[in-house]
């Protein structure tokens, strides 16, 4: 489980950050018109979030994690600063699996 949770970690930090600076972007797209920027972070963050779901999906079933607690830590790439939040969290829960094995 150690495996996958290098790759889960960092993309959740990757897309976190992806995220704010796209919500920027959208800022900067409907509030002042400026639309170039969002056009380039989008498809990106569209990008590395499936990549996160992958990661996802892996960590998971290596920790035979329930399917709802999986759509959860999923949808936790999806809302501003959660992404952070949610790598934490399952960063602990994997470590005290791990100190009981």
């Amino acid at each position: 489980m150690e495996s996958a949770l290098k790759p889960f970690r960092v993309l959740a930090y990757v897309v976190g950050v992806m995220l704010l600076i796209l919500c920027v972007a959208m800022v900067m797209r409907y509030g002042f018109g400026v639309d170039g920027l969002s056009k380039v972070i989008a498809p990106i963050h569209g990008g590395l979030y499936m990549l996160y779901l992958v990661a996802v999906l892996n960590l998971g079933m290596k920790g035979r994690w329930t399917w709802q607690y999986m759509l959860g830590v999923m949808l936790g790439g999806t809302v501003p600063f959660l992404s952070f939040y949610v790598e934490r969290r399952v960063t602990l829960r994997v470590a005290g699996r791990t100190a009981e094995a």
